[in-house]
């Protein structure tokens, strides 16, 4: 019986994170999941690219990832956020240049180098493709039997299998969940004109439309949320029409517009898990909250869980405490409820204010949005989240070894 730390059901970008931050503090982790890593790396597996908010970049700095993605993120200064093509809204800059809003990178990029650094970790067993036959917790600790017969023992086990966690499942975990009535359209584009390192978020009636600066600086990815019933009609487009469906909502400030790859659809849906934790179990990532992308907060608030859990572990184990211990455990749980609540209760209220139709609606939105341009305190409240920077910062996010 192969016997580890901690054993994470789970590799995405959220479980191969926390386990390289186990391991930079000599804490070991066994990760698995049934997904074969050159499908999950594969281009066509994942068309996304993710904002990476500055405080989880300064994470993967301490860590080594930022080292591997050097030259290809593209750093975000500028975010613009606007009512339609209408003039006024917020404007966001980076405070310093070196210092920006957030750095795009491509989902399948970062996922491959995460793993990359997990392959070499001292500390990271990765069993890929594998999965869970039988789990079991109890007081002793918890054991993990494969489905190729190979059998896993630790003090503790993350969940982190995304949205429809079959660890959260099985422990019998509440959720909270409901789906919106729109699908978000995925797709990477050229255009004439350089984006300026600057993002945009265009709310329309129909759902928001999201420009994302990539690189080189002629190229963004555009993220737009369409009604379900509309959805499949717009990922059948031809290339053309598709083209210059985008350019029209863009207002043409960026030029013209090309295709530059695949498209892709997700439906939107919100969950939010009751508690995130159970006897020797931790939550993290999409299994424990997931939300609307109209903030580009998602995958932050993993990789937030990721840090905060890591601190918890790597200064439990050096107090010599039982990694699984239920006390150590409810540190977790307070440290990241209420921020996980905070930010999905917020980020599901935007998409319902803008949801409302009509042109008193827009006019108290466009209200709303320049009082906060205006009043300086709540815009750098705004600017906070945005940068992932509110609340109790694990010291991981702020750059900082444990």
């Amino acid at each position: 019986m192969e016997r580890s730390d901690v054993i994470i059901l789970g590799g995405g970008l959220v479980g191969l994170t926390l386990a390289l931050a186990l391991d930079r503090h000599g804490l070991s982790a066994a990760i698995v999941d049934p997904a074969d890593p050159a499908t999950t790396t594969a281009p066509a597996y994942d068309g996304r690219a993710t904002a990476i908010a500055s405080a989880s970049w300064r994470m993967f700095e301490t860590l080594g990832i930022a080292d591997r993605l050097e030259g290809e993120g593209c750093a975000i200064r500028t975010i613009r956020v606007s009512e339609g093509l209408s003039p006024g809204g917020i404007v966001f800059d980076a405070p310093e240049e070196d210092d920006p809003l957030g750095i795009m990178v491509e989902n399948r990029r970062l996922r491959q180098v995460l793993r990359e650094a997990a392959g070499v970790a001292e500390h990271v067993r990765l069993l890929m493709p594998a999965r869970a036959a039988d789990v079991v917790r109890d007081e002793a600790g918890v054991r993990v039997a494969l489905d190729d017969g190979r059998a896993l023992t630790a003090p503790l086990l993350v969940g982190a299998e995304g949205r429809n966690s079959p660890t959260r499942e099985t422990a019998g975990i509440q959720v909270a969940r409901w789906q919106y009535d729109h699908h978000a359209i995925v797709v990477t584009v050229e255009h004439e004109r350089h984006h300026e390192n600057t993002a945009y978020e265009i709310f329309y009636p129909t759902g928001p439309f999201a420009i994302l600066p990539m690189l080189p600086g002629t190229r963004s990815a555009i993220v737009w949320s369409v009604p379900a019933a509309d959805a499949a009609a717009y990922v059948d487009l031809p290339d053309r029409a598709m083209a210059h469906e985008i350019e029209k909502r863009m207002g043409g400030f960026l030029g013209a517009v090309t295709l530059a790859g695949p498209r892709w659809t997700y439906p939107l849906g919100f969950h939010h898990a009751a508690v995130m934790t159970s006897q020797r179990l931790v939550l993290a990532g999409d299994a424990a909250h997931g939300i609307h992308p109209i903030a580009g907060q998602g995958l932050n608030l993993g990789l937030r869980d990721a840090a905060a859990l890591a601190q918890v572990l790597v200064e439990g184990a050096r107090l010599g405490l039982d990694l699984g211990d239920a006390q150590l455990l409810s540190r977790y749980e307070r440290w990241r409820s209420l921020d996980t609540f905070m930010v999905a209760a917020a980020t599901d209220g935007l998409t319902r204010i803008y949801g409302v139709p009509g042109r008193t609606a827009a006019a108290v939105r466009r209200f709303g949005m320049g009082l906060i341009q205006r009043i300086g305190p709540l815009k750098e409240q705004f600017m906070a989240e945005a940068r992932g920077e509110s609340g109790e910062l694990p010291l991981l996010l702020r750059g900082l070894s444990i």
